[in-house]
């Protein structure tokens, strides 16, 4: 058997360390935003929620998202009345800094009453 080449053990540490550094800027992202889903979905299915006003809902979802430093503003929040009941619509994107490069992700989190 022959042995491991030494660029290809360089090769794949640079790889898994390239990997590391992704999941370590991205990760806490995703995790703020999977908490603002989850809330926007406790908002829709809780029943007294239905009749409140649009701007209250609003201002809840971007007081939780400023609570998890997430960059929302009233324009990304849509509050929709339909046959269903209520449904939340929030857009937003957060610009994450990497060494030379900016990545912007993009986040569509909402949720309708079922």
């Amino acid at each position: 058997m022959n042995p491991l080449p030494r660029w290809r053990a360089v090769a794949g540490c640079v790889v898994l360390a390239a990997l590391v550094l992704f999941a370590v800027l991205f990760t806490p992202v995703y995790i703020r935003n999977l908490k603002l889903q989850n809330y926007v979905d406790d908002i829709t299915r809780a029943v007294e929620n239905q009749r409140q006003p649009d701007a209250v809902l609003r201002g809840w979802v971007i007081e939780k998202a400023r609570s998890l430093h997430l960059p929302v503003t009233e324009n990304n929040v849509h509050i929709i009345h339909g046959p269903e009941g209520l449904g939340i619509e929030v857009a937003y994107s957060v610009k994450v800094d990497m060494p030379m490069y900016q990545v912007n992700l993009h986040f569509y989190p909402g949720a309708g009453s079922r």
